[in-house]
């Protein structure tokens, strides 16, 4: 080619390039529309009830075989506190004599409390209470797909492939579990806290085992909704941020960990229980917890007549039960049951028991 042609030709180009950058205007950052960067949560379908995909349990009795004898009086309600279906996680039915003013139906009557969705800094989404709520109050059932333990290992293997870390399961009873990942409501999105402000129940309904999610002390509008998840853990672990003064560090735990340090254990239940029991804040105070006819620590298995009298005024003690050598435990007495004379004992782990604390070798605890 002429060196004059070719002279001519890259005066051309250039003469374009720069016209074309006059028209473009001076560079400016690139951003992705407001769209793009906006938190969305994770798309569920909405639903009120739980969908069965198994067969589902033959309905029992309506009564289920507990049934309370609250009575009513013209202008007050019943079935409170110490309403015998309500002790033992059941839903007065027809077999109960209290009537259309029992306040022991907690799903079908008591509405769900209002909360908002909201992005956590490190949790991902989360719920906050929309309004005060007080202690022992329904908050709301947790629901999704209702599928045995073939189904729940299949679709768990399936979202370890995907790289999903985010799981929705809570296990009813045996071979069956609720998925909240496809349908649920916001109770899916309730983060995990090792000192959390709200409880799972699981309540007889008419026969049908439910999960509900009540308030273990007062909750201020605004305040995050919390509950244990208690899960074992599928895959790598999964660190904790819940911040809590006992966070165990770790989200879950593997089957194959031993059980915490006993120091550890009672300090994680001392957390979930000193908002709401005067007696263990006195127990952190320093204080000597072996008041109201409570036994003293170090009571010999031989006094079981005496715990018989007094464990009834034990409700909201820490306690150690010792079953073996190797078998110790740290629990809260939760509740007494007049009728079964038992006690409703929720352990470091989570489990509540109803236990004769007349047979069991046990002492309270103190610091």
């Amino acid at each position: 080619m002429p060196a004059t042609k070719k002279s001519s030709d890259c005066s051309h180009i250039g003469y374009a390039f720069g016209k074309l950058l006059k028209q473009i205007g001076n560079p400016v950052d690139f951003e992705l529309p407001d769209w793009f960067n906006k938190w969305k949560p994770t798309p569920y379908t909405f639903i009120r009830r739980n969908i069965y995909l198994t067969k589902k349990i033959k309905r029992r009795l309506e009564d289920d075989g507990i049934f309370c004898s609250c009575t009513s009086s013209p202008g007050s309600s019943v079935c409170g506190r110490d309403c015998h279906c309500g002790m033992l996680l059941s839903s007065c039915s027809s077999g109960c004599s209290c009537g259309s003013l029992c306040l022991n139906k907690p799903f079908q009557h008591q509405p769900v409390k209002k909360m908002k969705l909201v992005q956590t800094e490190k949790c991902g989404a989360g719920i906050v209470a929309d309004e005060d709520i007080k202690h022992g109050e329904f908050v709301i059932e947790y629901v999704g797909e209702v599928i045995d333990d073939k189904t729940c290992e299949e679709r768990l293997w399936n979202m370890k492939h995907r790289g999903e870390t985010n799981f929705y399961l809570c296990e009813i009873n045996r071979d069956m579990v609720i998925d909240a990942t496809y349908k649920g409501n916001k109770s899916r999105y309730i983060n995990h806290s090792c000192c959390p402000n709200t409880e799972m129940q699981k309540w007889i309904i008419d026969g049908e085992t439910r999960i509900g999610i009540f308030a273990m002390r007062d909750i201020k509008k605004g305040e995050h909704l919390t509950y244990d998840y208690q899960f074992v853990q599928f895959g790598a672990d999964q660190d904790c941020h819940c911040g809590a003064a006992g966070c165990r560090q770790k989200l879950g735990v593997k089957p194959s960990k031993p059980k915490m340090s006993s120091d550890a254990a009672l300090k994680l239940v001392a957390c979930q229980v000193a908002v709401s029991s005067p007696k263990l804040k006195a127990v952190l105070s320093g204080k000597d917890v072996n008041q109201n006819g409570g036994l003293p620590v170090g009571s010999s298995r031989h006094a079981h007549n005496r715990r018989q009298i007094h464990s009834r005024c034990c409700i909201g003690e820490v306690i150690k039960i010792s079953r073996s050598i190797n078998d110790r435990s740290f629990g809260i007495i939760k509740r007494f049951d007049k009728y079964s004379n038992k006690h409703s004992v929720m352990f470091e782990d989570g489990v509540v028991e109803f236990l004769d604390m007349s047979k069991e070798d046990w002492e309270l605890v103190t610091l």
